[in-house]
C-alpha cells in the first residue's frame, strides 16, 4: 500500500470515528456501542501508525485505543461520563485530520528545449 493510499485511509477512518462518536450522544441500541468500541479502536491504531514520530498523537491515541477497546473494555456504567468523553474523542480525531493534512509538493515542469542542429535545417 503506498503512502498516499494508507493516509486517505486513515483520513476516512478518522471522519467516520468522528461521526460515530457525535452519535453516540444520542440514545442508541447496546450493539451500536459494541461497533462503536470496534471501529474507534481500530481508527486508534491507524492515526499512531500514521503518527508513529510524533510522540503527543502516539500518546493520545494510544489513550483513546485504551479506553475503546472492545477485547478488554473499559465500563463507566452511566452515559453521562461517556458524552463528554465521544465528543473529546471525536473532536480529536476531527483535529488532527485539520492539522496533519498532506502536504503538496510544488513540481515545476521544466520545458525541454529542443535541440537545433545547424546540419539539419532545410533549405
Amino acid at each position: 500500500m503506498s503512502t498516499k493510499t494508507f493516509h486517505n485511509t486513515v483520513r476516512i477512518t478518522s471522519i467516520i470515528c468522528a461521526i460515530l462518536l457525535f452519535m453516540a450522544v444520542l440514545k442508541a441500541p447496546r450493539e451500536y456501542y459494541w461497533l462503536l468500541r470496534t471501529v474507534v479502536s481500530i481508527g486508534a491504531v491507524l492515526v499512531i501508525f500514521k503518527n508513529i514520530a510524533t510522540t503527543y498523537w502516539v500518546l493520545l491515541f494510544l489513550i483513546v485505543a485504551i479506553l475503546f477497546n472492545p477485547i478488554f473494555p473499559i465500563y463507566l456504567y452511566k452515559k453521562v461520563l461517556w458524552m463528554p468523553l465521544d465528543i473529546i474523542t471525536g473532536l480529536l480525531f476531527l483535529i488532527e485530520i485539520i492539522t496533519n493534512k498532506p502536504r503538496t509538493e510544488k513540481v515545476i515542469i521544466q520545458k525541454k528545449e529542443e535541440k537545433k542542429y545547424r546540419r539539419d535545417r532545410i533549405l
